[in-house]
């Protein structure tokens, strides 16, 4: 399996600058086709590190997250690599090796590695290979409920966790469910969406839950808002509350996407 991530580098001087990317009151895409050098960012705490911010909380947009592509060149990383103790994360590795060092127990991740670190917890990630590690970073402030603890951090894989079909779908729309849906600590999602091809949303989605979705197999058409959007392995769509959203699968492979949603909380009544 392949999980696709940021190319970098600059196109040359007979390439059109027209993209597919696109900022709207509802929704943003920032295709592949622009995730370049020249838009990293580099983060305090990291060392030989280089950041695609992807999204940030913005009044009046989306405003529960942050997500990044995080590239680790050989030997980079971080002993500090949070600076917010409310912050919880989920980490998920597109290519290249790294190891994870989480409450002192050490993980070695490769491409498909998922982990979910809570907020406070002690943390550090380095490049352990030869060549960059290419990871999904989401950041999201943990919101606490009374009589209910923290969720404990855990390590996984992609070929670990079973997808669950969608009802009256015959397999052709399912989701891998890293958390258990049950668990009322957990207050975000990161879940990976798989259609075959020709598989679709039926109906236009329109909810209170915000979304990252990083594409990292795949060809669909999106519809975001009122607008049918063809979508790529690599491009990313962020998603305000109750964008209305579907989309059918193109293509000979599978479709599939990391999904951020905020769940599991009351709504604030103040802003």
């Amino acid at each position: 399996m392949t999980y696709a991530f940021p190319p970098g580098g600059l196109p040359d001087q007979t390439v059109s600058p027209e993209s597919t990317a696109v900022f709207t009151d509802a929704y943003a895409v920032i295709p592949a086709s622009v995730q370049r050098d020249i838009v990293t960012s580099l983060l305090p705490g990291w060392v030989n590190t280089r950041a695609w911010v992807l999204a940030r909380p913005l009044t009046g947009f989306a405003e529960t997250f942050a997500q990044y592509a995080v590239e680790l060149a050989p030997k980079g990383g971080s002993d500090t690599p949070e600076p917010d103790a409310q912050a919880q994360a989920v980490l998920f590795v597109a290519t290249g090796r790294a190891r994870l060092t989480l409450d002192g127990q050490g993980y070695d991740l490769v491409a498909g590695s998922y982990a979910y670190i809570p907020p406070a917890a002690k943390w550090t990630l380095w490049n352990t290979g030869d060549t960059p590690c290419g990871l999904h970073w989401v950041r999201k402030r943990y919101v606490p409920v009374d009589g209910l603890d923290a969720p404990e951090a855990f390590v996984t894989h992609d070929d670990a966790v079973a997808p669950i079909a969608m009802p009256d779908t015959d397999g052709a729309w399912a989701t891998q469910r890293f958390a258990d849906p049950g668990d009322l600590r957990h207050d975000m999602h990161v879940n990976i969406v798989t259609f075959q091809p020709g598989g679709r949303i039926p109906f236009a989605e329109t909810h209170v839950m915000e979304h990252g979705l990083y594409v990292i197999q795949g060809t669909a058409d999106y519809l975001l808002n009122r607008d049918w959007v063809p979508v790529e392995a690599g491009d990313f769509m962020w998603l305000r509350a109750f964008c209305p959203q579907a989309c059918i699968a193109t293509g000979q492979e599978p479709f599939r996407y990391l999904l951020y949603k905020d769940v599991n909380r009351h709504m604030p009544l103040s802003l």
